[in-house]
């Protein structure tokens, strides 16, 4: 920032002449440019603005109104203030036509009671000057250092808004056309106090210009878009006029996220990505405490206190092929996700938790239930995403802090019905059955023991002779043991499957024919099955 009046009055050099404010004092805080020394009457078509003009006064003129007329030239042309020694045109005070003029065209005015050399102001203020542009040069060089940095690897919005806040330590928030916030830094302040009523208190400022500060709110605003599509508004929050630096650094923010946006390639959209932050954040233990997270939820749309919450999982069934498709086909998934909660009616964070699933947290209406909201998105889901996937629902739960544990339950359901999907609008934990307990269980130490005592010997076998009898058995359990079906879905003549048979009994020392041995081992298989998928 360039020095003040004031900044210049406070100079050694110039407190040694002993300075007296005589008119404009309440203009102290105007920036001074540059500091010129002129002993012409007619100076004023000499000046750009923002000089401060030292004079003797040797060369002013004696009537009143051509002095007078000496001080309007001035502060027309923008001059920051006029400094006069006394002693040689003017002995003790100045005229009062001089003082009269000053304070009519708010000029500050100041004189100097002992003899000053002016090139010790100038060189001291023009110093000061120079170093000031210096640290704005270094500045500048090292915000679009770090912005085209950012530019290259394509930062999300959350990483941009931190460097932003990390230049001018205030709080800067994105927000999309419909006043949403789609990232939010706090700058180590509140964020619930930053968030509250943001949509009301965003609509009350709009500015004509692209790059405007509202001093009534406080807000320094930047339009976000680019090839003449806008998409979003960048606001710093400042506590009083923005510097040029905080302009330039909020206009170069703007720039990087826009570009972010332009280089997207199969990547969720920021709303998709404001949400996942979220929806992450909770998930993580991320936030302060659970109103935070409410906060940044409602700055999106959703409303998630005072209603109980279902979260849900969505996984796709079957793989692209490549990490790339994989990525763009779960950006599509929650896009589909989120366009189902908004036709069903039901706002809901919507939001992609890593690479296989998406995550879905729901407040449900009142007098709403869980089957009926789920089945709404379920179907509204498969009626915009013709892949096939799983939605699986954790438990309802009446507060923020139990979101987690409902997820955790969504996941697990999940990672079983993804394995085996039966057509099912949804799943939650009492669908699984006998599976969704092996999966709950599958840490459990005694069902491993169980497993591997059931089916030890067996793949023990198979694994010394590069047998297939593990797979002969679950062939043969999965047709309910019916032998000649069993022979059918191995692709073996009945001598040839009923031989096999005959040999795992031999190797598990069991009879084939009982019921109970069968259905120990049919378990024993599915918990198998569970562990080494766990473990892939």
């Amino acid at each position: 920032m360039l020095p003040t009046v004031a900044d210049v009055l406070a100079l050694d050099t110039v407190r040694r002449g002993s300075p007296r404010v005589v008119a404009g004092g309440d203009r102290l805080d105007t920036r001074v440019r540059w500091v010129h020394v002129g002993e012409v009457h007619d100076i004023a078509h000499l000046l750009r603005g923002g000089e401060l003009v030292l004079t003797t006064g040797v060369a002013l003129p004696n009537e009143p109104d051509k002095l007078a007329d000496y001080i309007c030239e001035l502060a027309a042309v923008g001059a920051s203030g006029l400094i006069v020694e006394l002693g040689r045109r003017f002995v003790r005070e100045l005229p009062r036509a001089v003082v009269k003029a000053a304070e009519e065209h708010g000029l500050p005015l100041i004189t100097l009671a002992r003899e000053t050399p002016f090139v010790q102001i100038t060189e001291s203020v023009h110093a000061r000057i120079i170093d000031i542009q210096l640290q704005e040069l270094r500045a500048s060089e090292q915000l679009h250092e770090v912005f085209t940095e950012l530019s290259v690897e394509g930062a999300s919005p959350a990483e941009v808004l931190n460097q932003v806040t990390r230049f001018s330590g205030r709080p800067v928030l994105l927000e999309n056309l419909a006043h949403q916030v789609l990232a939010c830094d706090a700058a180590g302040g509140d964020t619930g106090s930053v968030l509250a009523n943001w949509e009301t208190r965003s609509r009350a400022v709009m500015p004509a210009e692209r790059t405007a500060y509202d001093a009534a709110a406080g807000w320094l605003v930047t339009m976000v878009g680019a090839r003449g599509q806008d998409w979003g508004r960048l606001i710093l929050l400042c506590d009083g006029p923005p510097s040029p630096r905080d302009i330039v650094l909020a206009e170069r923010a703007a720039t990087t996220l826009a570009l972010s946006r332009l280089l997207e390639r199969h990547q969720e959209s920021l709303e998709r990505q404001a949400h996942g932050t979220i929806l992450t954040g909770i998930l993580t233990h991320a936030y302060a405490d659970p109103d935070e997270a409410a906060a940044r939820a409602r700055a999106v749309g959703v409303p998630l206190t005072g209603r109980r919450l279902v979260s849900a999982v969505i996984r796709l069934t079957a793989s692209v092929g490549t990490a790339l498709g994989e990525q763009a086909r779960l950006g599509e998934l929650a896009e589909a996700g989120a366009a189902a909660c908004r036709e069903a009616k039901l706002p809901a964070l919507v939001g992609a938790l890593d690479q296989s699933r998406v995550g879905v947290l729901l407040p449900l209406p009142p007098r709403m239930a869980a089957e009926t909201a789920l089945g709404a998105l379920a179907e509204r889901l498969r009626a915009n995403f013709a892949t096939p996937f799983v939605l699986a629902a954790g438990s309802v739960v009446e507060s923020i802090k139990d979101v987690r544990r409902s997820f955790l339950e969504a996941e697990q359901v999940a990672e079983v019905a993804v394995r085996q999907p039966d057509g099912r609008p949804f799943y939650r934990l009492p669908d699984l059955r006998l599976r969704g307990l092996l999966h709950l269980l599958r840490d459990d130490a005694r069902l491993q023991t169980f497993a591997e005592r059931e089916l030890g010997p067996l793949l023990a076998y198979d694994a010394q002779r590069h047998g297939d009898l593990t797979r002969i058995l679950r062939i043969y359990l999965d047709a309910g043991r019916n032998k000649a079906v069993a022979a059918q879905k191995a692709h073996l003549s009945r001598p040839a499957f009923y031989d096999r048979l005959r040999r795992l009994e031999r190797v598990l020392d069991t009879d084939l024919d009982d019921v109970e041995s069968c259905l120990s081992l049919h378990v024993a298989l599915l918990a198998l099955e569970t562990f080494r998928r766990e473990s892939t």
